[in-house]
């Protein structure tokens, strides 16, 4: 006798299905129990509200598990949407990640951090979300980076790599500019599940057309699945009166569906039919059925319904990327569910206890697991065997050279001296050079970056043609092939810092160290800096170029002329800043960036350049090989002390970047007025400031290049100068506890002359004599 394989698939996915339904059933509880018990069991001595997200993590349940206990492979990279840290916890847990005593320390002290961190979490979590839009283009970026290094260093193999976001995340601009770039619509490991739950923080979002953000994605080159109805419905559309229901709910506005949730079934079959054509058929269809069955069939969504999930994931077009909008209820399961208050609300006991009821749970014994001999349980273990990874075999980054040993003479800028540096890097320590990838916003040409661009060519994941090769006036040779070591975007800074991030995690995803470089005018920084601290807090580790930057852009005016960027360096957590001055001080710099890259003790850096043309004679590099040494390593940490007056000094002069040449013309007209002045190059204000802590007990920064730059033996009153806002070196005077007058940019900059905007601003060789003057109380 034949068997009947299709009976045998029908049974067999059954199976699957209430498996599945025990394992969801199991992380709804676990993930609102978690919150209970972080809000209500814990000690709270100070009273400050602990929160968490109980309704968001209910309306991702179905979502998660079909992903995680049937879809997934080990390969797959996932994002979770921040409010769902804790469903991703109680499934972490029950694939036997993490232990149960781990679920009583959400949002503690050292324990489950409030959204998911791949640095701080003990559990799996591919991708630190918390900043809304930033986790769901992640994935995005991740999925290029993989590309990226697969492509030249292999063994970071394929796998999809996925978001789950809320369906208010798409209000970020962030979003749509990741959709759209055009370097995207070939990613098609790529998949986003919306969890298309018609609530905010605050309301019920009024007229979510999930039509027309379709489109938007359509248009994009995405595939797009929509999951709207489960299979309760889909049933009762086929009935009389069926078409009605359906005119009815898709033609209903949300907050009436919403409203129908919190509805009993006598107020549903008064509410539902509604007042138009449709009424009396409705009437007629809710007439068949239960109180148990109009209940659930009003709020059967297609993300909440399993079978319709897998089915899904299994239409997943793979050249292309792939989002799936799946309609849920906010809190669904829960007695919140359908509430437009319901995002930061928490079940009372009895809700708790009646939860734990309704999903086989015990309020007293929170944490229990499945039963060990059932279908779930086998699932769990199955799933948790498929889904274990190797261990990542981490390969030390290439070793960066310190110096290139030649020093640069004539005039030139700390812009230019970046891309040679680049391009000495190739010939100097080519192992190194082979690891660096460098990324812009549609700036590579005005950033000086040509030069590299020409050498290692663009990257592509297929070979393009240069259409413009055979012509002689171009300068920018724009070769795509495989082996290209830049990235060009669209002009949109979060996707370059974000890129920049993923690229930054490629040693810790797949122990394959990159050097990124993203490079973008310093103005647009501020654009960026979310993301991109978010990136360094997730464990992204590259170096950021902002040129060309200040008022020194003279003619460009107000609107790209940056003045908060300078105090970066003493503000962002794991990351580091310079702004040298001369081209040999940038050389050092880059190196030293460099070499913080890819490795877990290592972190990013931020080089603040500009456009300025310099003489570099200026920079007096020591010709002994000793003293240039020590002059490179006092310029790497922070600050050397450029020229010293014949005896004691009167007053330092402390200036950084683009006005070190304002200081050095003050200094020699003070000279003549008989005023001695010191003249202190700054090329890092973070790690003065750090060295500066250390000496009162406050950080753990090596002090010396305080002593070397500011020696005891010549403290004198301070001016600072720089081309920023002049915060940033004001607290040198605490070095030796000095007067100082701090110089720098308060105001929105203005085009014009260099000379007549460093007037208007008082950062002038002028302003500079003035205030030393000043300070020294000189006639």
């Amino acid at each position: 006798m034949v068997p009947d394989t299709t009976t045998s698939a029908r049974t067999g996915r059954q199976e699957l299905l209430a498996a599945l339904g025990e394992i969801e059933r199991r992380v709804l509880w676990l993930s609102a129990a978690t919150i209970d018990h972080a809000n209500r069991v814990r000690p709270n001595p100070t009273g400050l509200k602990v929160g968490g997200h109980q309704a968001s993590c209910a309306s991702m349940v179905s979502i998660m598990t079909t992903l995680w206990f049937h879809e997934l492979t080990a390969a797959d990279r996932v994002s979770v949407k921040p409010h769902a840290s804790p469903a991703l916890h109680a499934v972490n847990h029950l694939l036997g990640e993490l232990p149960a005593e781990a679920l009583t320390t959400l949002r503690s002290f050292g324990g489950l951090q409030s959204y998911p961190s791949r640095t701080k979490d003990p559990d799996p979590v591919d991708y630190s979300t918390g900043s809304v839009g930033i986790g769901a283009t992640a994935p995005i970026w991740g999925a290029l980076a993989r590309r990226y290094v697969e492509g030249r260093f292999p063994g970071a193999g394929t796998g999809r790599q996925y978001a789950l976001l809320g369906d208010a995340e798409l209000d970020e601009g962030a979003c749509w500019e990741a959709v759209q770039d055009p370097m995207v619509a070939g990613l098609g490991e790529v998949v986003w599940i919306v969890d298309l739950n018609r609530q905010s923080l605050d309301r019920v979002v009024p007229a979510l057309a999930a039509e027309r953000l379709a489109g938007m994605f359509e248009a994009a080159g995405w595939q797009v699945l929509t999951l709207k109805y489960g299979e309760q419905l889909t049933e009762l559309f086929s009935r009389p009166g069926g078409e009605a229901l359906r005119t009815r709910l898709d033609t209903m506005g949300n907050p009436e569906y919403q409203r129908l949730l919190r509805c009993t079934p006598d107020q549903l079959r008064e509410r539902l039919p509604g007042t138009g054509s449709t009424r009396e058929p409705l009437e007629q269809l809710i007439a068949t059925l239960d109180d148990e069955a109009l209940h659930g069939a009003v709020r059967n969504l297609g993300g909440h319904d399993l079978g319709a999930l897998l089915d899904a994931y299994a239409a997943i077009d793979d050249t292309r990327p792939t989002v799936i909008l799946a309609y849920t209820v906010k809190g669904r399961g829960l007695h919140s569910e359908g509430h437009p208050q319901n995002h930061s609300s928490l079940l009372t006991a009895d809700q708790l206890a009646d939860l734990a009821a309704r999903t086989g749970a015990d309020p007293d014994d929170p944490w229990r697991p499945l039963p060990a001999d059932g279908a779930a349980a086998r699932l769990c273990a199955e799933r948790a065997e498929e889904l274990r990874r190797a261990p990542v075999e981490r390969i030390e980054p290439p070793a960066v050279p310190t110096d290139f040993g030649r020093t640069p003479g004539g005039t030139g800028t700390t812009q230019q001296a970046f891309g040679r540096s680049l391009l000495d890097l190739s010939r100097s320590a080519p192992e190194a050079a082979a690891r660096v990838v460098t990324v812009s916003p549609d700036v590579s040409s005005s950033t000086n970056l040509g030069g590299w661009l020409n050498k290692v060519g663009v990257w592509s994941p297929a070979e393009r043609v240069n259409w413009f090769a055979d012509d002689a006036e171009t300068i920018l040779h724009w070769r795509e092939n495989p082996a290209g070591q830049h990235v060009e975007l669209g002009i949109a800074e979060t996707n370059l810092v974000g890129l920049l991030g993923e690229l930054g995690a490629t040693w810790s995803r797949w122990g394959q160290p990159l050097l990124p470089i993203g490079i973008m005018y310093d103005p647009f920084v501020n654009r960026a800096l979310e993301p991109w601290q978010f990136g360094i807090y997730a464990g992204g580790q590259s170096l950021l170029v902002g040129t060309p930057s200040g008022v020194t852009l003279a003619p460009e005016g107000g609107a790209h002329q940056s003045v908060t960027t300078p105090s970066l360096g003493l503000e962002q957590p794991g990351c580091t800043t310079w702004e040298p001055a001369f081209a040999q001080d940038t050389e050092w710099c880059v190196l030293a960036a460099l070499a913080l890259l890819g490795r877990p003790d290592g972190g990013s850096a931020y080089l603040r350049l500009s456009t300025r043309p310099v003489d570099q004679s200026l920079a007096a590099v020591p010709a002994d090989p000793a003293a240039r040494e020590r002059r490179r390593r006092q310029a790497v940490a922070g600050a050397y002390g450029l020229r010293r007056a014949p005896g004691a000094p009167d007053v330092t002069l402390a200036a950084m970047g683009a006005m070190v040449p304002e200081a050095l013309a003050a200094a020699d007209r003070l000279a003549a007025l008989g005023v001695a002045a010191d003249v202190v190059c700054v090329t890092s204000p973070g790690l003065l400031f750090r060295a500066a802590q250390a000496r009162r007990g406050l950080d753990d920064a090596p002090t010396w290049v305080l002593d070397q730059a500011f020696p005891a033996g010549r403290a004198a009153p301070l001016v600072t100068l720089l081309d920023g806002h002049p915060h940033t070196l004001a607290f040198l005077g605490t070095v030796h506890n000095t007067p100082v007058t701090p110089l720098g940019v308060t105001r929105f900059g203005q085009s014009g002359a260099l000379d007549d905007v460093y007037r208007h601003h008082g950062i002038d060789t002028e302003s500079v004599v003035r205030a030393a003057l000043d300070l020294t109380h000189r006639p």
